[in-house]
């Protein structure tokens, strides 16, 4: 088997701004990240994904760029990336850092120079024109907070284009002095110790077009980035945030070899669908629209991020059914295609119901990211702006500003959820430590389960037919083994037939459940789930 880590990686992602304050200013920081690295490696996670931690004006979550080769000075300073580095290796955590790349703060020194000279050869680092292009209220990504993808600057004289928010012009990827830029950021970074980039909003890194012109997409700047990722570090790794069509997705990890991993945007809204009708066609249906992806290929599955989740591939009437199950006030929803909420009060806190989301996505053909905050159920704060709801501060214990900061809980940048089932009270990852029953204690075991399974993330996936709708069943075959996961997504206790010789399987040892079941009856081509039940099983053939 090649040493392709990603294959069965399991993924963590958060927020250094609002994991830890280690210095008590109140904002989070790689030294308070550092002294929280034994937890998330007792998680059973083996890779960070860290969002962006540059300088910045924060206007857009650290989206927006001011420095590519720095940290933020209140996350801390290079020194201490290096010790967390170091520290996080030490653990076995592999580390992915988001890079922003399609564009950067109009606060940025290559902006300012661009904007300020003309003559400047940072002004081509941007795309301008002299006059507002015709369509300029055309591939608006936050409609009600965005009306147009052109601004004027009053110092440049001239338009210039931001795919984003108004304060994130766009790189002009077209000019190979942008692309050598890039190219130095990555290596900076290898040189520093991470192990691979989340390539952010992918499919608008390589756009090229003209003001009044048509768009054109070129894939070949994915290439010359593998080749100098390879070059620099061979098991270095590029994850593309690419929410494309089906028939797109070859282009961005396919036979090409471009990107390593892309997120499976498209599955985790039939996820959903599913789990809102309770019923398993949906996510069939969403599977079976997928491209294969080659043998170096690999899905990123995910529940929730640090964004709204998107629902934009579903039919209008589809997403008025997602919304109606987990967005049903005003409020919850978000640039008319998405849903700003966490994943437990999306399931209205039923531990069940969380159990068997994760029990899906962890099956799913890939390797899982999560949420940080997600492992011990953390809400969402609906008071807070756009996608600002869901990134509030970790929880660590019962205390005013729930073991995040010394600061005053009212001079905390990101804010924290003090009352309600979801308060610091209700919910902290010190409880649920002590708690053998918690949902953090469960989610160990699951990313220990997932970690034996390698099967699930270099097999080949098959879905099992069954006579209940409610159930969705596969397994993957890999190496001569197989695992086979049943999952029920209705609130019922069923029995169902499967579509299954089990002649072929061999032994069957169950693996995994949401409880203890007494039979093993698969064998007889049976099975029992309880409402909202899973089971896991491997099978080493005879």
């Amino acid at each position: 088997m090649l040493d392709l880590w990603y294959k069965t990686a399991t993924i963590y992602s958060l927020n250094v701004g609002a994991y830890m304050d280690g210095n008590g200013d109140g904002v989070g920081d790689f030294r308070g990240l550092t002294t929280r690295l034994d937890y998330i490696a007792e998680l059973g996670v083996n890779c960070l994904w860290l969002l962006p931690f540059f300088p910045s004006p924060q206007l857009d979550y650290g989206f927006d760029v001011t420095d590519y080769y720095n940290v933020a000075p209140e996350y801390g300073t290079l020194g201490d990336f290096v010790e967390f580095s170091r520290e996080a290796r030490l653990r076995g955590l592999r580390l992915l850092i988001d890079l922003p790349l399609n564009h950067t703060s109009d606060q940025h020194p290559w902006f300012q120079a661009a904007r300020a000279d003309p003559a400047s050869p940072f002004r081509d680092y941007y795309v301008w024109s002299a006059h507002e292009p015709a369509n300029a209220a055309e591939g608006v990504v936050f409609p009600g907070f965005q009306t147009s993808v052109w601004t004027r600057d009053e110092v440049a004289g001239a338009w210039y284009f931001h795919r984003f928010y108004e304060h994130q012009p766009d790189l002009n990827i077209t000019n190979p002095a942008v692309r050598d830029e890039i190219e130095r950021i990555m290596g900076f970074w290898l040189e520093l110790g991470v192990s691979g980039f989340r390539v952010d909003a992918a499919p608008f890194l390589i756009d090229q077009f003209q003001p009044d012109g048509s768009i054109f997409r070129n894939y070949d700047i994915l290439d010359e980035l593998r080749d100098f990722l390879s070059w620099r570090r061979g098991d270095a790794i590029m994850l593309a945030e690419a929410n494309v069509s089906p028939d797109e997705i070859p282009h961005f990890v396919g036979h090409h070899g471009r990107m390593h991993m892309t997120f499976a945007f498209l599955i985790n809204q039939y996820l959903f669908l599913a789990l809102a009708r309770r019923r398993a066609e949906p996510l069939q249906r969403g599977l079976s629209l997928l491209p294969a992806l080659p043998k170096l290929g690999q899905w990123a599955q995910f529940l929730r991020n640090h964004d709204e989740l998107d629902l934009g591939r579903l039919s209008p009437d589809e997403r008025a059914e997602v919304h109606a199950a987990f967005a049903p006030e005003p409020g919850m929803g978000l640039y008319s295609r998405g849903i700003r909420r966490r994943l437990a009060p999306m399931l209205g806190n039923d531990r069940r119901r969380i159990e068997l989301a994760y029990s899906l996505m962890f099956s799913l053909p890939g390797s899982p990211v999560m949420f940080y905050g997600d492992e011990i159920g953390m809400g969402d704060d609906l008071s807070q702006p756009e996608r600002w709801a869901v990134r509030t501060c970790m929880q660590w214990r019962d205390k005013p500003c729930g073991g995040f900061s010394d600061a005053p809980p009212d001079t905390l940048p990101h804010p924290i959820i003090q009352a309600g089932p979801f308060g610091v009270g209700a919910v902290n990852a010190v409880a649920q430590q002590r708690d053998p029953t918690s949902l953090l204690a469960w989610m160990r075991r699951l990313c220990g389960i997932r970690r034996s399974c390698p099967e699930i993330g270099w097999g080949e996936m098959s879905i099992i037919e069954s006579d209940n709708p409610a159930v969705f069943a596969h397994h993957y075959r890999h190496d001569g083994k197989y695992i086979i996961i049943i999952n029920n997504l209705d609130d019922k206790e069923c029995q169902c037939e499967l579509d299954l010789d089990v002649r072929e399987l061999g032994e069957l040892v169950d693996l995994f459940g949401n409880r203890a079941y007494e039979t093993n009856d698969i064998e007889r081509n049976s099975i029992s789930l309880d409402p909202y039940g899973y089971r896991w099983f491997r099978s080493t053939p005879c």
